[in-house]
């Protein structure tokens, strides 16, 4: 389990035969075999060398988020699972992204802050409300305006700054994982 609250931005600096991203900060407590969300998507660490770790991508990781799209140099949003003593400052975030979104407008809202709008597929509308939680590219952001397939929410200038987002082009696909919660609330009405 995550918290959805970055820790480090990695680089990619190797793609295949294994994911490997350049880190230091993350490295610290990272073991073979630990878990690892990169860019919000929960890896297993394979190999852990002095200045990088390396993971294996399943083919349903490549279909069902961004990081099948990422090259060499790449920067990557990074984080360490919870411990039982760790402060949730985020929103529970299990690293099971539901499927990917597109960037479809980053708009300054002067001091640092910015407006990002996320086209989310239609699938995923059930599970999303304003103030409730939404994990893109593994950040925890709050829902602030729903127009659409459109999900709207306010970046401040300390995530703008080190996370991915400050990298973020219109256009750009984001991997998106809606509030777990709220799909066993839907399983749990069904019946």
């Amino acid at each position: 389990m995550f918290t959805g609250i970055v820790e480090e931005l990695g680089t990619v600096v190797e793609r295949a035969p294994r994911l490997r991203v350049g880190c230091a900060e993350v490295l610290t407590d990272l073991s073979e075999g630990g878990s690892i969300a990169v860019n919000g998507v929960c890896l297993t660490a394979v190999e852990v060398a002095g200045d990088s770790f390396a993971a294996d991508l399943a083919p349903e990781t490549i279909g069902r988020s961004n990081l099948g799209d990422l090259m060499e140099g790449s920067r990557v949003n990074l984080e360490r699972p919870v411990t039982p003593a760790t402060r949730l400052s985020g929103h529970i975030v299990q690293g099971h992204v539901d499927a990917t979104g597109e960037i479809a407008a980053i708009d300054s809202l002067g001091n640092g802050n910015y407006w990002l709008k996320v086209r989310v597929p239609q699938a995923l509308d059930r599970y999303l409300v304003e103030k409730g939680s939404i994990a893109i590219d593994g950040i925890s952001l709050t829902i602030a305006a729903i127009t659409g397939a459109v999900v709207g929410v306010t970046v401040i200038p300390h995530t703008f700054a080190n996370t991915t987002l400050g990298r973020a082009r219109v256009g750009s696909r984001v991997n998106i994982e809606v509030d777990v919660i709220a799909k066993h609330v839907e399983k749990l009405m069904r019946r």
